[in-house]
């Protein structure tokens, strides 16, 4: 997958949180979202690439505190709509051993109204090389505000930008599996690489196998990278399926942030030009380095330094 210098960007799209992680007797704050934490990885990997996170933000303190650490980090909100009177969603997490449990308190943060002005939305999206969102991306929104964004990346789509999604099922968030199967298969209509994850799959759709997933997904998409934890990530492309083994870690840390970050080390190996097989090798190390250190977002030496071993 050659790099194309007309279309520079990356974009994901998506909901940043306030996030509370547990710190000895205290809580740091800091910040994450799935589609953020796979920009994240991302721009570390790709430096050269403008990066944008399209959402839509608050006026409080913590909106302009989100916004100033994006910005601190290389990171733009393009035409994102800063919202009067709205506030971000906050998640905490706490810790057994490196799992991790979350709790969340979402209902009306802002980042629901994203789609809010549709022309914004498709603004945002326009020449850029990558375009990405996620399951979680489509259960934030209601079906009008859903329909604005299957338009605009359809757009993107056709003007060239690669679309990759993943499905990221979580329950809580949707009424029905019935509606988050119906709003998941409208994306993957428009998606060029599927990075779904083999638990979730298998709660939603009752899959028996990663290959059980990666031929369903694969009849619509003509890449799919299975993540699947610690076991080997299943890759189809190109009529052919191959097992990519996982970095063991023996003491992890954290997971949090592991999947989304072997996403964005995923992409970022395919922008750059490798072979499906190496990207995901490269992602798996990714994802290692991130457990090892607490919180969604590594350092970017860190990622960098795992990407390039």
């Amino acid at each position: 997958m050659a790099t194309d210098s007309a279309r520079p960007g990356i974009v994901t799209i998506g909901e940043c949180m306030i996030e509370l992680s547990g710190q000895g007797d205290g809580w740091k704050m800091g910040f994450a979202g799935d589609t953020l934490n796979t920009l994240w990885a991302l721009h570390a990997l790709c430096p050269d690439r403008p990066a944008t996170y399209v959402s839509a933000f608050g006026d409080d303190p913590f909106s302009r505190d989100q916004i100033a650490f994006f910005g601190r980090h290389g990171i733009g909100i393009g035409a994102s709509p800063v919202i009067a009177g709205a506030r971000p969603g906050l998640y905490a997490i706490t810790l057994t051993g490196a799992e991790r449990a979350f709790t969340y308190w979402r209902a009306d943060a802002a980042a629901r109204q994203l789609a809010s002005d549709p022309a914004a939305l498709a603004k945002n999206l326009e020449n850029q090389s990558l375009v990405y969102f996620s399951g979680i991306t489509l259960a934030i929104l209601e079906e009008r505000a859903r329909d604005s964004l299957f338009a605009a990346v359809k757009a993107a789509r056709s003007a060239g930008s690669l679309i990759a999604f993943d499905p990221n099922y979580r329950p809580r968030l949707w009424q029905s599996k019935d509606e988050a199967q119906a709003a998941i298969a409208r994306a993957l209509e428009l998606t060029d690489i599927a990075l779904p994850t083999f638990p979730d799959e298998q709660a939603l759709y009752g899959d028996a196998s990663p290959e059980t997933t990666a031929e369903r997904i694969g009849a619509q998409v003509k890449e799919v990278v299975v993540k699947n934890g610690e076991q080997p990530a299943l890759i189809q492309a190109g009529g052919q399926a191959q097992s990519i083994a996982a970095v063991h870690v023996a003491q992890p840390v954290d997971t949090t942030g592991a999947g989304d970050s072997f996403n964005g080390g995923y992409l970022a190996a395919r922008l750059a030009g490798y072979a499906p097989a190496e990207a995901a090798r490269r992602a798996h190390k990714v994802a290692a380095a991130v457990v090892q250190v607490r919180g969604a977002l590594a350092p970017f030496e860190v990622l960098r330094e795992a990407f390039r071993a």
